[in-house]
């Protein structure tokens, strides 16, 4: 565990993207309710009144989804880079935590690429890998990469800056 004193060398807070904020998703969800009374109240004058528990199902299905996509819009993912070990905090949406501590000298930063698909940000400490950064695009992945390989660089080649040796 890292000491409050500790000095951060690298952070990193990684929430996803979310552009429909909670009166947006009133208003979809409003929207998708009246659209679907006004094809219900149709559908029960033509006689098909039996396909109006379906579209009450889907209805329910989407409200269902779209809370679930809000609660996941919650969660952050936090890495920060120590002396003692880099830590990646995980919070879902439901208060929920995660906590994983990998060595500092032996960490590896990398990029794997997957067909189709954005690469994966890959930390390795030896014995153990984990993915980061599963809410960011390609380019954003990239950067993250490039910094924290910078910074853990930083870490292993420390820079003394000695006023007594400068010319």
């Amino acid at each position: 565990m890292r000491a409050e004193h500790e000095a951060v060398r690298f952070e990193a807070v990684i929430v996803p993207h979310r552009s429909l904020g909670p009166a947006g998703l009133r208003w979809v969800l409003g929207s998708l309710l009246g659209l679907s009374a006004i094809v219900s109240a149709g559908l029960w004058y033509l006689g098909a009144w039996p396909v109006i528990g379906f579209s009450g199902a889907s209805v329910l299905l989407a409200a269902w989804l779209l809370r679930r996509n809000a609660r996941a819009a919650r969660a952050a993912e936090i890495i920060l880079l120590s002396d003692s070990g880099l830590r990646v905090i995980r919070t879902d949406g439901r208060g929920g935590r995660d906590e994983e501590v990998l060595r500092p000298y032996w960490l590896r930063a990398s990029l794997e690429e997957r067909p189709g698909r954005t690469p994966a940000l890959l930390l390795r400490d030896g014995g153990s890998r984990i993915e980061v950064a599963t809410a960011l695009g390609e380019e954003e992945k990239r950067q993250l990469a490039a910094a924290l390989r910078d910074a853990l660089h930083r870490q292993r080649n420390p820079v003394f800056d000695n006023p007594q040796l400068r010319e």
